[in-house]
Order: C-alpha cells, then sequence, then structure tokens
C-alpha cells in the first residue's frame, strides 16, 4: 500500500518498490558525512583524474554511499547501496581497520573469499596488515578485490574521533603503479583529514 514492494500483476512474485528508493535518498539526504562529502570527492577526483568513492561500515560489509567516475574509466563493479567486503577493498580495510576487535574476529571467523591471487584470506595476515593501515593512516587494496585495480583509501572520523567513512581513490594498476602509491596515499590523507574536520574532528 506504501509502495515499499510491488507484486508482479497477479502472480505471487514480489520485487521491491520505487518507494525505497525514496526513502534511501532520504537517508544519504540527511547523512551529514555525505552532504559534506561531496566537495571533497570533487576536489579529489579533480585533481587525480581517477575514480573517488565514499564509504561507510554496515557491520559486515562497506557500502558505498556516493562515488564520481574517472573521465578515463574504470573497470569496476562498485556501485552506490552496493555492499563489497571490508577485508579487500581500499574503502573497506580503512574502516575496518578501526572497528571493535570482536568484529574483525567475526569477519575473520568466516570465510575469508578470494576474489583474486592477491586477496589476503588468511586471518593473522589480514590483522597485521588491519595494524598497519592504523599505524600509516592509509589502507591499500592492492589489486585484492578486481584484478589490476589498485586502491587507496583513508578513514574519515567524526566530532568524536570515531571513525565513521572511508574516502579513496581507484585506478587501473597502469595508472596507479606502487611508486605512485606514496603521494596519492598522502593526498587522500590530507583530503580526509579536512573532511574530518568539518564533520567537527579536532585532532584529539
Amino acid at each position: 500500500a506504501v509502495g515499499i514492494v510491488e507484486q508482479e500483476g497477479d502472480r505471487d512474485f514480489y520485487r521491491l518498490g520505487l518507494k525505497l528508493l525514496e526513502l534511501g535518498s532520504m537517508v544519504l539526504a540527511n547523512m551529514e558525512v555525505h552532504r559534506e562529502a561531496l566537495p571533497c570527492i570533487e576536489e579529489l577526483a579533480r585533481e587525480t583524474g581517477e575514480t573517488v568513492h565514499l564509504g561507510v561500515f554496515d557491520g559486515s560489509q562497506v557500502v558505498s554511499i556516493e562515488k564520481m567516475d574517472s573521465p578515463h574509466g574504470l573497470a569496476s563493479n562498485v556501485t552506490i547501496g552496493k555492499g563489497a567486503p571490508a577485508y579487500c577493498t581500499g574503502v573497506g580495510k580503512a574502516l575496518l581497520a578501526f572497528q571493535p576487535t570482536e568484529v574483525v574476529d567475526r569477519l575473520c571467523r568466516a570465510q575469508l573469499t578470494a576474489y583474486t591471487p592477491q586477496t589476503v584470506t588468511d586471518p593473522v595476515r589480514l590483522r597485521k596488515d588491519l595494524a598497519q593501515v592504523r599505524a600509516q593512516g592509509f589502507a591499500v587494496d592492492n589489486m585484492e578485490h578486481q584484478a589490476d585495480v589498485r586502491c587507496v583509501a583513508a578513514p574519515i572520523r567524526n566530532h568524536s574521533g570515531r571513525v565513521v567513512a572511508s574516502l579513496s581513490v581507484s585506478g587501473p594498476a597502469t595508472r596507479i603503479p606502487k611508486g605512485r602509491i606514496p603521494p596519492l596515499a598522502a593526498r587522500v590523507r590530507e583530503v580526509a583529514a579536512k573532511l574530518s574536520a568539518r564533520l567537527g574532528y579536532t585532532g584529539r
């Protein structure tokens, strides 16, 4: 009656209704991080020429809530509102590294699927990788989720210092060779820090 689901004719089959799209748009419009991030996403996309993603953690996966595609193209299967594994994506690892230990333990107990030959599926190594993310302030997806795609991401904090989202730059490995990662990571961290400040984070 309210449009949450739609019936396919008179059959006993249902599909999600357009009302959910409207509700989803309202949620995004009311998410402070989404609103404040738009100028930062545009800035980063313009400077790097690569695809920029904004993601949040839903308890098990990272969900993209905004993105700006590269004008040069990127074979990406990430769409807004769609979940992706947190343990093998840049935006995901930048979030997962700052989750409570029990959250990481729960994901490690589940099957860590190998999406490419580079995917980290060993829980011990994953925990070491997440510790490195915390130490250096950024995460790298080195062709772990999609073959030939690299991603550099940094966490975004709110006024209380809690990591609430992550910002990433993605591109083909040919355009993001290993030598480009350090300067790209520095810039992503800088923009993520600026966005954190817009959310009230003072660095304390």
